[in-house]
């Protein structure tokens, strides 16, 4: 049992499970900031009805964030204390201001935005919905800043076996930061509009008449948001790649798989690394297109694998697939979103049933391609955690390898119930659809209230509302 493996493996199954929710809430925040924005504005109670129903979602999705991240930061001090003692000073005021700017943001005004709305007034709750989505952002500044730093260190100086940073402010705008950021905020846009988008197809597929205004409105919207924002998703992550070129050259071998350096290179379609032959078995290629996509050059180099020892290079199988699972879902979710620009020109959006059928099948490729895309970034840096400077092997802890192994057997079961219960209350929400949640009006108020002492009459109203 090699500590080292274990505490990798449970590091990855903990942030990857993690990720899933921070990259689903930041896109509903902002959504339902969108609907309760064109509820002010038209006045159109649907859309008031839809933001409802999807703070339930939002409520149930941050409960899921909030319990895994904590678990993330006990696991930093426990499982990885050289890499804590290492980066502490450099590290440890990012994430702390991640809290003290985010977290304690949203968990000020979430309790408005779940339950204020008839409390505090419309203009109100609409402020809290748009706090709560602005902490949402400011938390993925933070963490994706930290994230960055450990793949592109600059701003610090070690001093006695401590990385203390020399400019704050350039630790937190290090130089793949900005692009990362871009490429994660995207993700969760598009990754939280494609779950609405399978959500309203499943109700225009079931026909239930009471939901069917509300799933074309939501349908219609996230369609519109989906055609400019992955076409957006593309250019970022083109952009991403070449910062990758810059500072991380076998970071992107890795993902090429390719093994020399050579100018005039070829795109890899799909190919079987072989590490130990250093070269690619079944490799389908197309001439050319390597250097003009990695480099925007029809002569650029790319530096191959071989450029350093074997020790120092990354695990090409992992990388190199990772990143043509998000590459293809990105291109599913591309054409999802191309089509529906076709088939509303064509009037036929809300009655091609091939196509809400399909809406619903792609639902989770936008939390695939995130986890294909974390999947590149962290296993593409090793063998380092902290890129050239301190290696994953001298930053675990010495612990044991049963106790690693126990941990991550009950993280492995916990989760899981988390995520089956998630599943649960989430499906029956959709289940339910929309109709279910719109308010009892006064008139239907039991008559049993009438007559009752006034304190007690209110809070009976408050219950049945």
């Amino acid at each position: 049992m090699d500590p080292v493996l274990l505490s990798r493996l449970q590091f990855a199954f903990t942030i990857g499970y993690h990720i899933l929710w921070p990259a689903f809430t930041i896109g509903i925040a902002w959504f339902i900031v969108i609907l309760n924005a064109i509820w002010l504005t038209t006045r159109k109670t649907v859309y008031r009805d839809l933001a409802r129903f999807w703070i339930r979602i939002f409520a149930l999705a941050f409960a899921m964030g909030v319990v895994t991240g904590v678990v993330i930061s006990y696991e930093i001090g426990l499982n990885w204390s050289g890499y804590a003692h290492a980066s502490v000073d450099v590290i440890g005021p990012l994430l702390t201001l991640e809290v003290l700017t985010a977290f304690f943001l949203e968990a000020g005004f979430i309790g408005i935005m779940l339950f204020g709305e008839r409390r505090v007034g419309e203009r109100l709750h609409f402020a809290a919905c748009m706090i709560v989505a602005i902490g949402t952002l400011i938390s993925a500044f933070w963490i994706v800043s930290a994230n960055s730093w450990m793949q592109t260190p600059v701003a610090f100086t070690a001093a006695g076996g401590h990385l203390v940073a020399t400019d704050f402010w350039g630790v937190v705008f290090n130089p793949s930061m900005p692009y990362r950021l871009a490429h994660m905020v995207l993700a969760s846009f598009i990754t939280g509009a494609f779950v609405v988008i399978g959500v309203s197809a499943f109700w225009i597929v079931r026909g239930r008449e009471g939901d069917q205004s509300a799933a074309r409105a939501a349908f219609s919207l996230s369609l519109w948001l989906v055609a400019i924002l992955v076409p957006l998703q593309i250019f970022a992550g083109d952009q991403h790649g070449l910062n990758t070129r810059k500072y991380q050259p076998m970071k992107l071998a890795a993902i090429e798989a390719r093994w020399d350096t050579a100018k005039r290179v070829p795109i890899t379609v799909i190919a079987w690394p072989n590490p130990d032959a250093e070269r690619n078995d079944y490799a389908i290629e197309i001439p050319l297109l390597g250097s003009i996509i990695l480099a925007h050059s029809l002569d650029g180099e790319v530096k191959g694998l071989k450029e350093v020892p074997a020790t120092e290079r990354p695990p090409v199988l992992p990388v190199f697939l990772a990143f043509r699972v998000m590459v293809g879902c990105g291109v599913v979710l591309l054409g999802i979103a191309f089509a529906g620009l076709y088939l509303r020109w064509r009037g036929t959006l809300f009655r091609a049933r091939w196509y809400h059928y399909a809406c619903v099948v792609c639902m989770p490729l936008g939390f695939i391609a995130t986890l294909a895309g974390w999947t590149v970034t962290e296993v593409g840096r090793q063998p380092f955690v902290i890129y050239g400077l301190l290696r994953t092997a001298d930053a675990v802890s010495p612990i044991a390898g049963g106790a690693v192994f126990g941990s991550l057997a009950v993280a492995l079961v916990l989760y899981n119930l988390l995520l089956l219960s998630f599943f649960f209350y989430g499906g029956r929400l959709v289940w339910r659809g929309i109709q279910s949640l719109t308010p009892i009006s006064p008139v239907a108020r039991p008559a049993g209230v009438v007559g009752m002492a006034p304190a007690a009459k209110k809070t009976i109203n408050e219950l049945v509302v």
